[in-house]
């Protein structure tokens, strides 16, 4: 592929970042039902503990969703009463250093960093994560863009992980 098609320049790349910074915006609101519209039918969200692995579906992960478990996820968040919910931090994501990793008119793979502030009972809480964005392009409006793989690598994954379900 031609150097200058992985450019952040590229229309495709430039609706890829959106759709990411969108995705951020809906969890920090906390807009799980939005965030949950954003993925493909069967797209994947995973957090792994080994930061090398590559088959997620064979590895141990503190988060592997599907289409199913992200649902179940959103309604553990936002209905009735649940610990995670109720006592849920309140987040501010910023995300940035994207690099396009592959990019055709139908799909981009976005490489970028996440730094997650997270503020729960009087103390703050830093999360680090190197992200990778499987966005599927629709062929026209951009709004119809969906992501069909999200893998988050937190920096400290191997190391214990206090209670995250803002993690998304």
């Amino acid at each position: 592929m031609p150097e200058t098609a992985l450019s952040l320049t590229d229309r495709r790349v430039a609706r890829a970042v959106e759709l990411v910074w969108r995705e951020a915006e809906l969890l920090d609101r906390p807009d799980y039902a939005a965030w949950n519209e954003l993925f493909t039918g069967d797209g994947i969200y995973v957090v792994p503990i080994d930061r090398d692995a590559t088959d997620f579906a064979a590895s141990l992960n503190m988060v592997y969703d599907d289409a199913r478990m992200r649902r179940l996820r959103v309604n553990r968040m936002t209905e009735g009463y649940a610990i995670a919910a109720v006592d849920a931090a309140r987040t501010v994501r910023t995300v940035s250093r994207f690099v396009p990793e592959s990019v055709a008119d139908d799909e981009v793979v976005l490489r970028s960093a996440q730094v997650l502030i997270a503020y729960k009972r009087g103390r703050h809480d830093i999360w680090a994560a190197d992200l990778v964005h499987r966005i599927r392009l629709s062929a026209g409006d951009p709004a119809g863009d969906r992501i069909a793989l999200k893998v988050v690598r937190l920096v400290d994954s191997d190391d214990a992980v206090p209670a995250a379900g803002f993690l998304p």
